[in-house]
């Protein structure tokens, strides 16, 4: 029996991030992928020029369709769009009771922004209670708890926490907007840091849909039973290695995308 991971999330019409870049890593990692799309991005790996949000039935429709009939053993919810896309995702939810990852989706890499600054209350409120693991950059925690950047690895570990006090169960404050030869991923619960997973930082511009390849690839972990640390842990490595190759690639003229399959081919 294949494990089943669900990815919730945009569609990236570019096929490097969103639920593309979902789709790819669960499949490097052995894992069946599902999949919800909630919106459909006109994306390249230089800009977002047209978004268009899924209607509201469609969404609930697909969630219903999958988790009617698959054994889902871990969701992944990335972009989201808008407060009423964020609160159809948590109805149709609520009655799985495995593992989330939830990873909040606000900005593409070219600058783009995929969250409306209005939904960004409706996701704090409806949505982060129900993560198992909150995977936010930098940017991203500090706009959900309306303060500063964390600039230290103890201001990493203190927003975390205060992310935790806002109701998900642990917190994975990803560091890559951080200065430093080496990138620091803390993993935080309420009062203690839980995993600290660091690499060498690369010189690449090929890093479209790290944050949607990382929260996809830690579902894969959770859907084959991987207890949270170690889901993290595999989903990290792997990561690294498709940034390393990354530049093997040559897709596009802007920030391309990692190597999903530098595994098997390339």
């Amino acid at each position: 029996m294949a494990q089943i991971a669900l990815t919730i999330a945009g569609s990236d019409s570019g096929g490097g991030a969103g639920i593309q870049a979902d789709l790819k890593a669960m499949s490097a990692l052995g894992v069946y992928g599902a999949s919800v799309i909630t919106a459909v991005t006109a994306q390249n790996t230089q800009a977002v020029t047209a978004v268009h949000g899924i209607p509201l039935d469609v969404i609930a429709a697909q969630i219903d369709a999958v988790l009617s009939d698959l054994n889902v053993g871990a969701i992944k919810i990335g972009m989201l769009a808008t407060p009423e896309i964020i609160q159809t995702v948590a109805d149709g939810i609520a009655s799985f009771s495995g593992p989330i990852v939830l990873d909040p989706v606000m900005i593409a890499k070219s600058g783009d922004a995929l969250l409306a600054r209005e939904a960004v209350q409706t996701l704090r409120d409806v949505l982060l209670p129900r993560a198992t693991v909150l995977t936010p950059n930098l940017p991203e925690a500090a706009c959900l708890l309306e303060c500063m950047v964390a600039e230290t690895p103890a201001e990493m570990a203190q927003q975390g926490a205060a992310l935790c006090g806002l109701g998900a169960q642990a917190v994975l404050m990803k560091g890559g907007h951080a200065e430093g030869a080496v990138c620091h991923d803390l993993l935080v619960s309420a009062d203690a840091i839980l995993g600290d997973y660091s690499a060498p930082r690369r010189e690449t511009k090929n890093t479209h849909g790290t944050g949607c390849t990382l929260s996809s690839s830690i579902a894969a972990g959770l859907a084959k039973g991987l207890d949270l640390p170690y889901a993290i842990k595999g989903a990290h490595d792997f990561l690294q290695g498709a940034i390393a190759q990354a530049d093997t690639l040559g897709v596009g003229h802007g920030h391309g995308p990692v190597h999903h399959f530098h595994r098997t081919w390339g």
